[in-house]
């Protein structure tokens, strides 16, 4: 079969309305357990990004104006594209973003799903008829929103740019897509190709790895009717900002430091099988990963020896060459800041009860004993392998610890009475809230979003796509023209 990038990562290009070598210089694709080159990938700036909005505008009416079978056929044909190329997409999603295979495997099939709700979108009834007066006929409908920038991360670069991607062209939108330039090409030029190969029509969706200039630039653009952007809580303010000053939508996914409960009922085995999911999946590089574990103080110490040894039983490395449960940090900042809070935190009294250490970027997966809530280890979202262990009294003070911050995406309670725990769920100030199951969870037909900073309350999933990425407009129509009296 042949490749969908048929020579690698393309050598200082993007994508706009065709392939084009951008004028924000270049930088390398880095395999992050190696440190190897695997390819060149070209940046844009500032003037790239006006010119594509310019050029998905352009293109954005006549796509819209397709009818529903060319969005549904581009989206169904873009899944099995995807599954027939899918040991490539896996490769890169392990070379350039350090994934194990597992977790790429599990990024390949959740995009897959989300291609499959796209792909429903254009057939269902788009608006609805309201009450009619004499002679003269009401209706609401749903109206794409123009152009949709769309700026995705590293971590799960692929699934966090197409949760956005494949719903806003699936409901007649043009999209400019800006990934992050550590994952390009599995986050970025992957998804230009694929769509391509589908058939999406020139000019509909641009892809343009770029710096923090591009990224601005797309907020700023005047042609960019909205902005989906995921990523860390300070920049989401940013965008924030900056966008309510153009009066533009903003989609905010944001940051995560979410609460772990472990009841005094709970199956601890399985409570600590939970909780090493929950902190070492994708080396905790994950907004929904279990940043606190709070354990009731009766089942501290057993709960928390057995994470040591869950943690101390996963093998660490090239996830590419070798048969691992961990890779790398995708780079050395991140590697400094995960040290940095393990650090900080011990010297303020945390216990390691395992790992605390790295070799090169890869960091051993680390139990942190006695966190408080001073630590950094307690405030900060780690965004690498390491558990937490927080002792509560109770119940109630557990919920206490658990709403403690401004982050608001995710909590778990793993319990024995899971019908109580329902009730405690309610006082979690969390978007999701999962009772006895893993606390990373993906699901494309699902309400997906975070509250405070952890997002702007925007959901993504299949019920939610239509308020996302358009706008409702009413219209009435009479026969004759009937001027009312003044």
């Amino acid at each position: 079969m042949t490749r969908l990038l048929r020579s690698g990562a393309p050598d200082g290009t993007v994508s706009s309305g065709g392939w084009r070598r951008p004028g924000g210089g270049a930088a390398e694709a880095v395999e992050p357990a190696t440190g190897r080159v695997l390819g060149t990938v070209g940046l844009a700036g500032p003037a790239d990004v006006r010119r594509a909005a310019d050029l998905a505008a352009a293109a954005q009416p006549a796509w819209a104006a397709a009818g529903h079978r060319d969005r549904i056929r581009v989206m169904r044909t873009a899944a099995a594209l995807l599954q027939a190329h899918r040991d490539e997409f896996a490769e890169w999603l392990v070379r350039e973003s350090g994934s194990t295979r597992g977790k790429a495997e599990f990024e390949i099939e959740s995009v897959t799903d989300e291609l499959h709700v796209a792909a429903g979108l254009p057939g269902q009834p788009p608006g609805h008829l309201l009450p009619p007066s004499p002679g003269r006929r009401s209706v609401a409908h749903r109206a794409p929103v123009g152009v949709v920038g769309v700026i995705s991360p590293w971590n799960v670069p692929l699934v966090l740019a197409m949760r956005a991607v494949a719903p806003a062209l699936a409901l007649g939108n043009a999209v400019v897509l800006k990934p992050d330039p550590r994952t390009a090409v599995c986050g970025g030029l992957l998804i230009a190709r694929l769509f391509e190969e589908a058939g999406l029509p020139d000019g509909v969706l641009h892809v343009l790895p770029g710096a923090a200039d591009a990224g601005a630039a797309l907020v700023d653009d005047p042609a960019v009717a909205m902005i989906a952007f995921t990523g860390s809580t300070a920049v989401g303010r940013e965008i924030g900002e900056r966008a309510g000053r153009a009066l533009k939508r903003v989609s905010l996914e944001l940051g995560g430091n979410n609460a772990l409960l472990v009841l005094a009922d709970a199956d601890l085995p399985a409570a600590a099988g939970i909780g090493a999911f929950g902190s070492f999946f994708h080396q905790g590089q994950v907004c929904m990963s279990a940043g606190r574990h709070i354990v009731l103080g009766e089942v501290a110490d057993s709960y928390a020896g057995l994470l040591a040894l869950r943690a101390a039983e996963l093998t660490v490395g090239d996830p590419w060459r070798e048969d691992v449960r961990l890779g790398p940090l995708i780079d050395a900042g991140q590697l400094k800041r995960v040290d940095r809070i393990v650090t900080e935190s011990v010297a303020r009294g945390a216990r390691v009860l395992a790992g605390g250490t790295y070799r090169d970027l890869c960091y051993l997966p680390t139990v942190l004993d006695g966190v408080t809530p001073e630590m950094p280890a307690f405030r900060e979202e780690i965004f690498g392998p390491v558990a937490p262990i927080v002792r509560a009294r109770d119940a109630a003070e557990a919920v206490d610890l658990a709403n403690e911050g401004e982050h608001g995406l995710v909590a778990a309670i793993v319990t024995g009475a899971p019908e109580r725990a329902e009730a405690l769920a309610g006082r979690l100030r969390a978007g999701m809230v999962h009772i006895n199951d893993p606390i990373i969870e993906d699901d494309a037909y699902v309400p997906f979003g975070g509250l405070g900073a952890s997002g702007n309350g925007s959901r993504h999933g299949a019920l939610h796509h239509w308020d996302e990425f358009t706008e409702w407009r009413w219209v009435t129509t009479r026969d004759e023209p009937a001027p009312p009296a003044i």
